[in-house]
Formats: structure tokens, sequence, C-alpha cells
């Protein structure tokens, strides 16, 4: 139950902190972004990666690079929401389904093994906190409907249970678990690495940023 109402309230409780608190100060928002990036990337490192090989080392590698690409090409049509980008056209009035097609997918895709790898229920609700932030923040400026963007913000929320289902229920999926969660590795792995390149503005030593890093590395090799 847990892995199905976790991301769900990720997602509300993100968009209740743009309601409630009204946050205009990117500082924090960064650091938070940045502690959800490591705490994302030391989950999969820690525990989801060494689980995988373990189970099936033949084709493990070839399907992160997939999901690696994968992950670009979902990027190519989300403009890099997944990892605190929003580049849609703020003017427009028309639901954005590119927008919502591909962050669906990388839902899904995530949800799938979270069953099998309980720790890692932990790194996507840090993740999924500061993106909800961030599409809510976006959403709410621009010239969509109110309830549009709830319609958005809820269908998002549960795309993950969702691949918690699908994965509970399809045979096909429990065929092709472990190059399905290879495939996710590769998908964490770019997205994480990406929030920790682009945190680091200009390549500037930054003391809160790299506290917070740590911080997010040993808290998640404890859980």
């Amino acid at each position: 139950m847990p892995t199905i109402i976790s991301p769900i309230l990720a997602v509300v409780l993100g968009f209740l902190i743009v309601v409630i608190l009204k946050p205009k100060k990117q500082k924090q928002l960064k650091l938070l972004l940045a502690f959800s990036g490591a705490f994302l990337l030391s989950v999969t490192v820690f525990d989801f990666l060494p689980e995988v090989y373990q189970k099936n080392n033949h084709t493990v590698g070839l399907f992160i690079m997939i999901g690696i690409l994968f992950q670009i090409i979902l990027e190519f049509f989300s403009k890099g929401a997944e990892h605190g980008h929003v580049h849609a056209n703020k003017e427009t009035k028309e639901f954005p389904w590119l927008l919502f097609i591909s962050l669906s997918i990388h839902s899904i895709l995530e949800g799938i093994p979270i069953n099998a790898h309980h720790n890692l229920i932990y790194g996507i609700i840090i993740h999924k906190i500061p993106i909800a932030i961030i599409l809510s923040t976006f959403f709410m400026s621009s010239k969509l409907s109110t309830p549009k963007v709830v319609s958005f913000l809820l269908l998002f929320a549960l795309m993950t249970p969702l691949g918690v289902y699908l994965s509970q229920h399809f045979e096909l999926i429990k065929t092709y678990y472990y190059e399905l969660s290879a495939l996710v590795i590769g998908i964490f792995l770019h997205i994480s690495t990406t929030i920790l390149f682009e945190s680091n503005e200009g390549h500037k030593f930054n003391i809160a940023k790299l506290s917070t890093i740590i911080l997010a590395v040993v808290i998640a090799y404890f859980i």
C-alpha cells in the first residue's frame, strides 16, 4: 500500500507547498533538487544496481545504456521536466500533452521495480516533491485553467502507482523484469547526474550545496 499512496502524496505535497507557502526563493528549491538528485543516485548505486547485477549480469549493462538513451529521447518532449526544467509555452491554454506523455512514461517505468526494491520508494518520493513544486509553480503562473492544472498533476501522481500495478499483474513485465529494472537504472543515472551537474552553476564551490549532497548520500547509505 505505501508504494501506491506515497508517490501520490509526494505530488500532492509539492502542490500544497506552492499553493500555501508560495515559495519564491530559487536557492532553497535548487538545494532540494540537489538533495533529491544525490539521494536518488545513492539509492540506485547502493541498493538497486547491485541487486539487478546479482540476478542477471548478461544484459544489464546494455539495458542501462538503453535507459540512458531512452531518457534523453523522453527529454526531447518533456524539455527536461524530470530534472527540474520546464520550458513549455506559458501563453498556451492547451493541455501540454507531450509533456504529460513523456512524464507519464517515465513515471510508469519507475514504478515497476519498487516492490522488489523497497528503498527505491524513498528516492522516488524525494525526487517527486521538487518536480511537483516546479510543475505546480509553472502551471499556476501560466494561462492553463485550474481544472487542467489539477488534472495534469493528479494524472501525473497516478502514473507511478500504475507502474507498480502493472508489475504485479502483467506476466510480460514479470518475464522481462530485470531488463526493465536495468532500463530504469539508466533513467535514474541520467536524471540524478543531470540534476547534480546542473545544480553546480558556473562550477563554483558552494558549501551549502556540497553539504546537502553529502547529507543525501549519508542518509541513503544508512536507510
